[in-house]
């Protein structure tokens, strides 16, 4: 019977949607012996007993990540506690960003967040709303799950799968699998309460979170978790040069710093999650589990300077051709500056200066000059009937960006054995989702300069909503084939159905106002409002059928192989393959391998999603527009209808397991073409304004540039995972010493140079460390444990505010600031002490030793008002304390 339990485990555990827990412990309570039990929950994805951390008779390499493993950080966000343990997962910080501020992106394997699967208790989880429109080149666009919503509390274990299967899984997997298992107990539970601040005095971080399991009836379960988060922002800022000088000219209102580089401030960040189970009997298992987050982040913005603010503050005016390519446009330095007054009378009776643009107007200075220093600046300050933007930000503004993100799900089904007939002894698993993430965004202290008095300064901008329906049917047979084992036999259909809806912000967050005319931007600055026109839903469909089949062909060569068929009724179809193998060269050493084939289909979001948003381009500040990819205005600059990203993945490896001690070494490669990214700003030219027009583009003469999402370029992105373990019994207790390294490469192979610039090119190859790795001690006794983690990152190229073009020269000059970063180390320790049995306090640090971010060369060091890159692998706020007290029951 033993035997028969774990076959079925594994069955479950190959089949295209992986099983929930709930029927592992169901198989060990059949075969009524703990140790059953024990071997089976050790199953995850694929294979059938697992390491430390790594399943060791899988075909493809598995990181297992045990909840007690999560706990082991000081940050309670899933995605610090994911990079801290598996060296190919990257997250940055993204103070500037937009909306990727709210949601961060994450990246395994070098690959964008979307580019990875993630499932909770083995079924697909919805996407976030949210796209990562600044996304630091990698990320670019990218709109994958929002995981972060997930509390550490409420998980039995993570499990990582390394490899592309997408002919398992779907669209998306191209990196690999994430699989997110729930707490499945029927009793006992804990409370954790946790405080922490970083060691510059900021960012004080509040976390409570608890877990509880209860009987659901004599034959079920139901496990609750929650967490509730509050962090105060952090600023690693100082006062911008600009800034400086305008208070030291005598500008009275100019805030020090006039911009934040730090973390958003996180306020009421609830989540909780529900896991439940009921043994119908007659073999069949209903289960259900589901999520309700919510959270507000305000985050920081860019300071938009009184004196230079073209749209709202000024127009830049040119004379000269200060570059000698021999003709003056927007490419030339700026010459003088034209302030912006509008005589709001209606009638030009105003008495507000003429709005002339030559020199010697008396609205238009020279540039270096203070605007304040006009004969008709006081004239207009004191004239009612005058408006400009000074009046009501005289030092200039920094707009603050907000959002309240609102997640749910809810997973059903029904699972079990067919008795009887020729499906006798079949498992099936029967099951829908549904999944929803809304995103709210915000704008405080800005202006829709068109507006001019009757402008607000705050603004509800409009809303994010993906919604996403799936629901599966999947049947597993063993069958006696003459093998030396059974064949294991697997096959089933997926349908899914994909919304993305635009709902558009209040009308004064988008509205044209009577002084467009005149020049003045149009909209809430810094994010326009989503306006009328871009409102409303668009769905697709898809359905999908797959079959895999895995056999032992001896006692030691295990194949498998899985086909899967998709079509959608957008873009059409696609077909993928994936065989894998694993030869158990000795009862110690293994090598195992695999190739695929995979696809990532273009998001209903990149496909259809409309933004306005502050971008930095040559160390400029320009409004650029995120259009669909068919717009008039796209079309226009090259933008085409989306099609699938394809890929094609290689991998080999091999495992030793002796004793105590546990090593897998994996070699993948990845090479996928037609990659989906937002694309670089392409400029909107002057002499393109008629013609644009004419094609229906509004007012173009007000974007600076356009962006949209587009088919870009192919990549090659190889690297070797290894993962070593070793447990002993030492200074009287028990010792684990684990060791986990990374090392990736991304090559960009082709890409359209008329929609990707060089610089983006060097962020895609360079962006992130090629070499990573952690070695952890973990100590045991009876009362105290403790452990120290050291983190390497090796060298990336650094760029700031996803630019690379930054600071001035000696001779006042751009330059472009695009250094290789250090390699560098960081380490963690924690102390744990169980007081009783019930309780457990704990104190630890994040970056003990308060390793430096990457600093801004000297020459550009506070140009934007920021000391370090933020684009760098770990948290430039540096060290980070924490305490926490729990209590078990």
């Amino acid at each position: 019977m033993k035997i028969k339990a774990l076959r079925k485990a594994i069955l479950l555990a190959c089949s295209s949607t992986l099983v929930s827990t709930m029927s592992y412990s169901a198989l060990a309570e059949e075969n009524n012996t703990e140790e059953v039990k024990k071997d089976v929950e050790k199953i995850a994805v694929v294979g059938t007993r697992s390491a430390p951390r790594s399943i060791a008779d899988s075909p493809v390499p598995i990181d297992i990540i045990g909840g007690d493993d999560l706990e082991k950080h000081g940050s309670s966000d899933m995605l610090e506690l994911l990079v801290s343990q598996v060296p190919s997962f990257n997250v940055r910080q993204q103070p500037i960003s937009d909306a990727a501020t709210l949601i961060r992106p994450v990246n395994l394997r070098g690959l964008s967040s979307d580019s990875t699967l993630v499932l909770v208790n083995g079924k697909r989880r919805h996407r976030a709303s949210v796209i990562a429109f600044q996304g630091g080149g990698v990320n670019d666009g990218a709109q994958g799950p929002d995981i972060s919503v997930i509390p550490s509390i409420a998980l039995k274990q993570v499990e990582v799968l390394r490899d592309g299967a997408a002919a398992q899984y779907g669209s998306d997997a191209i990196a690999g699998v994430m699989n997110f298992v729930l707490k499945d107990s029927a009793e006992g539970g804990s409370i954790t309460v946790k405080y922490g601040e970083y060691f510059e005095g900021d960012g004080d971080t509040t976390t409570i979170e608890g877990n509880i399991g209860m009987p659901f009836t004599d034959d079920g379960f139901a496990n609750l978790s929650f967490a509730l988060k509050n962090a105060d922002a952090t600023s690693r800022s100082v006062q911008r040069p600009d800034a400086a000088a305008l208070a030291a000219s005598g500008n009275a209102y100019i805030n020090d710093p006039a911009q934040i580089w730090g973390n958003p401030e996180i306020e009421d960040d609830l989540s909780i999650f529900g896991n439940v189970g009921l043994d119908l009997g007659n073999d069949k298992e209903f289960y259900m589990f589901g999520n309700y987050s919510e959270r507000d982040a305000t985050g920081g913005f860019y300071y938009r300077n009184p004196q230079n603010r073209e749209a709202v503050y000024t127009n830049a005016l040119r004379y000269a051709d200060t570059n000698n390519d021999g003709i003056i446009d927007d490419d030339d330095a700026p010459s003088h500056y034209q302030w912006l007054v509008a005589d709001i009378t209606g009638n030009g009776m105003g008495g507000c200066p003429s709005n002339g643009n030559q020199p010697g107007d008396p609205l238009v200075f020279e540039a270096g000059s203070m605007l304040a220093d006009l004969p008709a600046y006081s004239e207009v300050m004191g004239n009612a009937n005058c408006f400009a933007a000074n009046k009501y930000y005289p030092g200039g503004y920094t707009p603050q960006f907000a959002g309240n993100i609102v997640d749910t799900s809810l997973t059903m089904g029904v699972e079990g054995e067919i008795s009887g007939g020729w499906l006798d002894e079949v498992y099936f698993d029967l099951s829908g989702s549904v999944g929803r993430n809304a995103a709210d965004f915000y704008l405080y202290n800005s202006i829709n300069p068109s507006l001019g008095f009757d402008s607000p300064v705050d603004f509800d901008t409009g809303k994010y909503i993906q919604l996403e329906k799936t629901f599966n049917f999947d049947l597993v047979k063993s069958l006696e084939v003459g093998l030396d084992d059974p064949l294991n036999l697997a096959g089933g259909f997926e349908f899914r159905e994909e919304s993305f809806e635009i709902v558009s912000g209040e009308e004064a967050s988008w509205k044209a106002g009577p002084l467009a005319d005149n020049g003045f931007n149009i909209g809430s600055h810094g994010f326009k409002g989503f306006g009328p026109e871009s409102q409303g839903t668009n769905t697709r469909r898809n359905w999908a059928a797959y079959v895999d089949a895995e056999a032992y062909l001896t006692e030691d060569l295990l194949l498998g192989a899985a086909l899967r068929y998709e079509d959608y009724n957008t873009f059409g179809d696609t077909a993928n393959y994936k065989l894998t193998l694993q030869y158990a060269i000795s009862d110690d050493w293994q090598i195992r391998g695999s190739t695929s084939t995979g696809f990532r289909a273009p998001t209903v979001g990149q496909a259809n999603v409309v933004n306005t948003a502050t971008s930095l381009v040559g160390g400029e500040l320009i409004q650029s527009f995120l259009a669909p990819p068919t717009d008039p205005l796209s079309a226009f600059y090259g933008g085409k209808e989306l099609t699938p990203e394809e890929s094609t993945s290689y991998a080999l490896g091999t495992v030793y397991e002796y004793d105590d001690f546990f090593l897998t070494v994996d070699y993948y490669n990845i090479e996928v073409t037609d990659r989906i990214a937002q694309s670089s700003q392409i400029t909107v030219r002057e002499e393109d304004y008629a013609e644009l027009r004419s094609l229906g583009v509004q007012n173009p003469e007000l974007i600076s540039a356009v962006t949209y999402f587009a088919n870009d370029f192919d990549t090659t992105t190889q690297g070797v995972d290894i993962v070593a373990n070793y447990s002993a019994d030492l200074l009287n207790g028990a010792t684990k010493f684990a060791l986990a390294y990374n090392w990736n490469e991304t090559t960009v192979d082709s890409f359209n140079p008329d929609t990707t610039t060089t610089g983006k090119v060097k962020r895609l190859e360079e962006g992130m460390p090629q070499h990573r790795a952690t070695f952890t001690i973990t100590q045991n006794w009876d009362d105290i444990s403790m452990f120290v983690r050291a983190n390497y990152f090796g060298e990336y190229f650094a760029v700031h505010a996803d630019d690379d073009c930054l600071g001035l020269d000696e001779e006042g000059n751009k330059k472009c600031w695009n250094e290789i970063a250090d390699s560098s180390f960081t380490f963690d320790a924690e102390v744990s002490y169980f007081i009783n049995e019930s309780f457990k306090a704990a104190v630890g640090a994040n970056n003990i030793f308060d390793q430096e971010a990457q600093k801004l060369p000297t020459a550009s060091y506070g140009v934007l008002g920021a000391k370090y890159y933020e684009s760098g692998p770990y948290d430039y706020n540096g060290g980070f304390y924490y305490v926490k007290l729990s209590y078990m029951f």
